[in-house]
């Protein structure tokens, strides 16, 4: 294997998962008697340019397809995140009814609505035909493709550049990251601006976030990194925020390397130095990863085995990527353990988790149950989940979370009126 950006050999292994099914590719009840696909899931380091990655054994066209089951707008906590984001673009660059705003992976529309409402004019570029409709449906121009170099240039030739080009965790998502930046670049205007989240690979490694690795995440990502593949495709970033999304995110600011308009903020020279003062550009810093990783699996094991013997009743919260990828690497077949898993989203009701087969249900279940404990595997958005289902500490339940370790969430007191 050799690495999609520098295309050295790969020989460093950060963390083998073994191997798992696509995280997202539920099963309704007719597929549980059929035969399953797994995957390796092997992540490696590059040496060379540090990026770290997994090789595309699932093809992104396989996962991201008509049957994607992720609709951006069924977290409060993201939507709001989006319209935060979009009144800073707003503030600080001043788009209007002149300007075009592009996102590329737009999802449902949960981002470009908001621009829209500001009378800005929006493209989404949307592979995965399900949630495209949804955005259509909203009144969201989008285009049902896949980003890259080739079709930039057919953006170009209709004069759609952006003035602004939007990318939120999609630059891990891409399985040739090099056609990808290079489209980022035809795309933009020449006084244009890129912004891009991705879940930053420091706090990966600082928090063991290892759920977060899975087969759509092609690639895990620092600020060094990015910079250098953005830079080998003459666009220059000019700024850096940490977000707290996804366990500690970035988002990035870059422009054409000939744009001279904008200056270099010192937060980009300062990120650099925090990453390589973490020591992320040496080898040695990928070493013991699996080690925690495991020890996580076993806490994971050790609980439900100890809340299966003491008679306690134990359900999830979340049919999240992240939840799939600890239940599979645990071993965790069946809901003689975890009996069922609840969400959010009508589209992973009714089915099961990839691997563990656990039914997914809606939230009404909840009630009907009585669990003792709660895990909720999108652990990043612990307190929207806890705030949303306060009402299950009338019976005395318990939320739980495993990453980066066992961690029991006590009920909060309740108010009592007087």
């Amino acid at each position: 294997m050799n690495c999609r950006f520098c295309k050295e050999p790969l020989y460093n292994k950060f963390v083998d998962l073994v191997n798992c099914p696509p995280s997202n590719a539920f099963l309704t009840y007719e597929q549980l008697s059929e035969p399953e696909l797994y995957f390796p899931l092997t992540i490696y380091a590059c040496d060379t340019c540090h990026l770290v990655q997994v090789d595309e054994y699932k093809k992104a066209k396989e996962i991201f397809n008509s049957e994607y089951v992720y609709f951006s707008s069924y977290s409060k906590s993201w939507v709001e995140h989006a319209r935060r984001y979009v009144e800073a673009m707003m503030d600080r660059f001043g788009y209007n009814e002149e300007s075009l705003v592009i996102e590329i992976a737009s999802n449902d529309g949960y981002l470009l609505q908001h621009f829209r409402n500001n009378g800005v004019p929006v493209l989404g570029i949307e592979p995965t035909r399900n949630t495209a409709e949804v955005a259509l449906e909203k009144g969201i121009p989008t285009i049902t493709e896949y980003f890259g170099a080739g079709f930039a240039h057919e953006l170009s030739i209709k004069q759609q550049k952006a003035n602004l080009l939007i990318g939120n965790n999609v630059l891990a998502h891409v399985p040739d990251i090099n056609d990808f930046v290079e489209g980022l670049k035809v795309a933009l205007r020449k006084r244009g601006v890129i912004t891009m989240e991705f879940p930053h690979l420091l706090r990966l490694v600082e928090d063991c976030q290892f759920d977060t690795i899975y087969h759509e995440h092609f690639s895990y990502l620092s600020f060094t990194t990015v910079k250098t593949i953005f830079e080998a495709h003459a666009l220059e970033m000019f700024d850096v925020e940490e977000v707290p999304t996804h366990g500690g995110s970035l988002r990035i600011f870059a422009k054409h390397l000939k744009d001279d308009t904008r200056q270099i903020s010192p937060k980009v020279q300062a990120m650099l130095d925090k990453e390589e003062a973490a020591g992320i550009k040496t080898s040695a810093y990928y070493l013991g990863f699996q080690e925690r990783v495991d020890t996580s699996k076993y806490e994971l094991l050790q609980f439900l085995l100890d809340k299966k013997k003491a008679g306690k009743k134990v359900i999830g919260y979340g049919a999240a990527a992240k939840g799939n990828t600890l239940l599979n690497y645990a071993g965790i077949k069946g809901n003689d353990l975890i009996e069922f898993v609840v969400d959010a989203a009508p589209s992973k009701q009714g089915k099961y988790l990839p691997g563990s087969h656990i039914p997914v249900c809606e939230e009404a279940n909840i009630r009907e149950f009585e669990p003792d404990y709660i895990i909720i595997f999108p652990w990043n958005l612990k307190e929207e989940v806890m705030n949303q289902l306060a009402y299950v500490q009338e019976w005395g339940c318990t939320f739980v979370t495993f990453i980066p370790a066992l961690h029991v969430c006590e009920p909060k007191p309740q108010k009592v009126n007087v």
